[in-house]
């Protein structure tokens, strides 16, 4: 149907349905009323799906058309394993509360018609799903159990919520214990699991390797790169092109170094400083990525696609081919390179006064490591500051400045999070053998400093220049959380000022200088980190709240990270001249879609590394069943206590599993307390724990509480 004529009707049939005279009938009723004739009933079907759609009207469960209510909305359904589930609306705070018997059979990614209760039963707004309007997932990948006559699969995202039958025709021969991808035939109800038949068997779930290309699978993380794209990386060059260099900055003669891990082999940022008086003279120097990724190529379409790269245990998913991250895009030692230079002039404020970007050719005199740097800056070892003598005093100058904008950033309130990550080990079959923390060192510290500084610096130039650009925003967070920390933190001794709903970011900072040092640092530390919201990219220069500035942006890692990608073209078309009215059009029409894409998939991209953690996790605790462990209450929900360990896993002490009385959760102190005993449990809390068994199907971890339980803080 012609989209004029499609609008005009369901405009006057929304007059028709919303007239004081309308009833609520079905579909006949609706065409005899009307008077339909049969060659436009289809027409009419079509009229009213694309009404529901819009949420304008809907349909009872007798299958009767009425008028949408005014608290209707439409949302993705994000369920969870106990059944009910929430449903986010773009564009809006709070997610919407969906009970078990509300959710009219949604699955987990669906998107969905939401009607929202006026009475709030609790601290979110509650609703009933009235209509699924898309189906989010198709594909499921999961554990196959076999039964006689049929199959079912149990699905790794725990959020689908249902086990998925399997008709004994469709199994393609997989046995329990099968890893495997199941396409959905039916989508089920409320009463009926969703169906569906066996399309690929990944091995079985104890071989090596089984357990985290599922999460792949899972997670649609694209492997391979597409024929056309590996056609394009064949005609790159190896080493640049003299023609590359006209027009460009050389600053060869200017002493560099890249300063990575022992084992990176992208060195995608060069360093280069000096000082003249009181002023610091910083280059932080960028591979030239989009010389070779040109816009819409085979490669750029790819790359946009995967969004990032994405970092598992065991390997790297890149973004774009390993020919230019650890070829032509690499700053490798002794080789000319192309480059997209920031350089700022710096006085002993920290305060940049002068900057100027620049397109160069760069040549690195030694690639260095954190290790080096550490030595050199911390240890004062002999034999290294010897072995790279030339390159000392820079390092002391690089020292002297970071020390300064470290101070700089902590006066204004940034929050820097000195925690430990997880460093999961796994030998040569890819099981874990050791799970220890990431350090961060002297070294580690200044690279962050700098490049922290050169996104601040381009995001500020571009929103003053009014040009079209991706940001990288922060929000504030949400009060409820805050509140919470502020809760947890009290078990500690520590506090935190909340002013009218709202802290500043100085105030974290605080807690955070106030627990360094201490056993609990990186447990305050991670809770801090989950209180807040997630960044993400925008075409708005939104503000950072966890760096406490207005200006920020990502411009360090073309190779990895779509958007810096993206930014680079747009920098480099606007030193050349050629960002005018055509092209500033052009990039103001594609850019939300790239910034909402590029946040999609960070976020799944952090979402398939977490889950590939917890599995790794999972299985190392296997190993020590019937151990004992101390840990803090991390967490604590009506069904059971989160408790972390000093080596970063977490498991849960179920609520039905403390024998000595009957408990009862207190949401608004997040502790728990016998009825009879009164025996507490509060968040900080420090246990004695025995684990006591593990499941890699759920991902988790149980522990039991063992009595020789250690003192409140």
């Amino acid at each position: 149907m012609d989209s004029f004529v499609l609008n005009e009707k369901k405009k006057i049939l929304l007059e028709f349905i919303n007239s004081k005279e309308y009833q609520p009938m079905k579909f006949k009723e609706l065409c005899n009323i009307l008077q339909v004739p049969r060659s436009e009933k289809q027409d009419l079907k079509e009229v009213l799906l694309s009404l529901q759609d819009e949420g304008k009207i809907l349909v009872d469960v007798k299958g009767k058309y009425k008028a949408a209510e005014e608290n209707t909305k439409t949302g993705i359904f994000s369920g969870t394993q106990r059944g009910f589930g929430f449903v986010i609306v773009e564009g809006e705070e709070d997610d919407i509360f969906i009970p078990e018997n509300s959710t009219r059979g949604a699955l987990h990614n669906d998107k969905v018609l939401v009607s929202i209760k006026e009475e709030k039963t609790g601290k979110r707004r509650e609703g009933e799903i009235i209509r699924i309007i898309e189906r989010g997932l198709t594909t499921v990948v999961g554990t196959f159990e076999k039964s006689k006559n049929f199959g079912f699969v149990v699905a790794d995202n725990q959020k689908l919520g249902k086990d998925i039958f399997i008709p004994k025709e469709h199994t393609k021969g997989a046995v329990t214990g099968h890893k495997v991808v199941v396409k959905i035939t039916d989508f089920g109800n409320q009463e009926k699991n969703p169906e569906g038949k066996i399309v690929e068997i990944l091995g079985h779930m104890n071989d090596p390797g089984v357990d985290i290309l599922s999460v792949i699978m899972a997670y649609e993380l694209p492997v391979e790169f597409p024929d056309e794209v590996m056609k394009q990386v064949e005609s790159v060059p190896d080493e640049i092109d003299s023609k590359d260099m006209a027009g460009r900055k050389d600053i060869r003669h200017l002493q560099t170094v890249t300063i990575d891990g022992e084992d990176a082999k992208d060195l995608d940022d060069a360093i280069t400083i000096s000082q003249e008086g009181n002023l610091y003279r910083l280059g932080v120097h960028i591979a030239d990525v989009t010389n070779y990724v040109t816009e819409d190529s085979s490669m750029d379409k790819e790359a946009l696609k995967r969004g990032t790269s994405v970092y598992l245990v065991d390997r790297v998913i890149p973004m774009l081919p390993h020919k230019l991250s650890n070829g032509i895009c690499s700053l490798n030692q002794g080789t000319d390179r192309l480059a997209l230079s920031c350089f700022m002039d710096i006085d002993d404020k920290g305060n940049v006064v002068g900057h100027e970007i620049a397109e160069t050719v760069i040549n690195v005199d030694r690639r260095m490591t954190y290790t080096s740097v550490r030595k050199i800056l911390e240890d004062h070892d002999q034999e290294e500051m010897k072995e790279y003598e030339e390159l000392v005093p820079m390092f002391l100058l690089m020292k002297e400045l970071a020390d300064i904008l470290r101070e700089k950033r902590r006066k204004r309130g940034s929050i820097d999070f000195d925690f430990p990550e997880s460093k999961i080990l796994l030998d040569k079959s890819g099981h874990p053998i050791d799970i220890k923390p990431y350090e961060r060192n002297t070294a580690t510290k200044i690279i962050e400093d700098f490049m922290l500084l050169a996104n601040e610096t381009i995001a500020e130039d571009f929103f003053w220049q009014e040009l079209p650009f991706l940001y990288r925003s922060h929000e504030k967070p949400d009060s409820e959380k805050i509140q919470q920390l502020g809760i947890f933190i009290n078990n500690f001794g520590y506090h935190i000022k909340v002013g009218q709903d709202e802290i500043h970011p100085k105030e974290l900072q605080k807690l955070l200088s106030k627990i360094e040092g201490t056993p609990e640092e990186a447990l305050i530390s991670r809770l801090t980190l989950r209180s807040m919201k997630r960044a993400k990219y925008t075409t708005d220069s939104d503000g950072h709240f966890g760096l406490a500035t207005r200006y920020y942006c990502h411009f360090t890692s073309p190779i990895r990270r779509y958007p810096d990608l993206q930014i680079h073209r747009i920098i480099k078309e606007n030193l050349r001249g050629g960002l005018r009215e055509k092209r500033i059009k052009h990039y103001n029409k594609i850019l939300p879609d790239v910034a909402r894409q590029t946040s999609l998939f960070e976020r799944r991209a952090d979402d398939a590394e977490r889950d590939v953690e917890k599995l790794k996790k999972v299985e190392y605790m296997s190993g020590f069943i019937g151990h004992t462990f101390e840990g803090v209450i991390s967490g604590i929900t009506s069904w059971g206590m989160y408790v972390e360990l000093p080596n970063t896993v977490e498991g849960m002490i179920k609520v039905v599993d403390l024998q000595d009385d009957y408990y009862i959760y207190d949401e608004g102190t997040y502790s728990m307390t016998g009825e009879h005993t009164r025996r507490t449990f509060k968040l900080g809390q420090k246990v004695t724990v025995e684990v006591i068994g593990t499941d890699m199907l759920m991902k988790t971890i149980d522990f039991a509480l063992v009595e020789e339980t250690l003192e409140e803080p």
